[in-house]
């Protein structure tokens, strides 16, 4: 952990190690402007906030969420409608997921019983071809 200040600092690594992330996916995550971190040449210094935002990034993805549509509530948060206005547009956005899902939902079930009844009667078909065989 680096000292700086009476802040608590981490590593690219130790982010890397906590989150289950690779350093090339925080390079990425700050190429996106997604976290920030302080920048000593080559080195990457990560202070708190860029921990809860790591966090929040790896929900947001989890929930299907898209870096660019992280970075839209990101945004909105650091903007003035601030936390307000983060809240409505996430829960816009829920909402939006929310019925994506339940399409697909229902398109895995209606997948999952065709290959129910393709199933029943390939078996069925190899059980007369077998009985034939046996004749």
């Amino acid at each position: 952990m680096v000292k700086e200040a009476k802040f608590k600092t981490y590593t690219i690594s130790e982010l890397s190690k906590d989150f289950d992330v690779t350093p090339r996916a925080l390079r990425l995550y700050e190429e996106s402007g997604l976290l920030a971190p302080k920048r000593e040449g080559s080195k990457r210094i990560y202070f708190e906030r860029d921990r809860v935002r790591l966090r929040l990034l790896m929900r947001g993805k989890r929930l299907g969420y898209s870096l660019s549509e992280i970075k839209e509530l990101f945004d909105i948060y650091d903007s003035n409608s601030g936390e307000e206005g983060q809240l409505l547009l996430l829960l816009e956005n829920m909402e939006d997921k929310k019925k994506k899902l339940e399409i697909q939902k229902l398109d895995v079930e209606l997948a999952l019983q065709e290959i129910e009844k393709v199933t029943i009667k390939a078996r069925k078909t190899l059980e007369e071809i077998t009985a034939a065989a046996k004749k």
